[in-house]
């Protein structure tokens, strides 16, 4: 028995419902959102606050100095 060919808008909501989420691709490893890209002079409070001491090795100003004289 052959099957008839019955138009999409013809079929049930149930039926075009199936058929339009057989239709449907995934995105995979894709985002769909759109990104942009932040501005780097914008003060942002997520991030992470630089401390003085992990810019310099002295954590102290006057061991600092201490050091500095005895290598002078």
């Amino acid at each position: 028995m052959k099957h008839k060919f019955i138009p999409i808008e013809k079929q049930s909501k149930r039926k075009q419902k199936a058929y339009n989420a057989l239709q449907r691709r995934d995105w995979g490893n894709i985002s769909p959102v759109t990104k942009k890209v932040e501005n780097g002079k914008a003060y942002n409070r997520k991030k992470p606050k630089q401390r003085w001491s992990e810019h310099e090795p002295c954590l102290d100003f006057f061991n600092c100095v201490k050091l500095s004289y005895f290598i002078l």
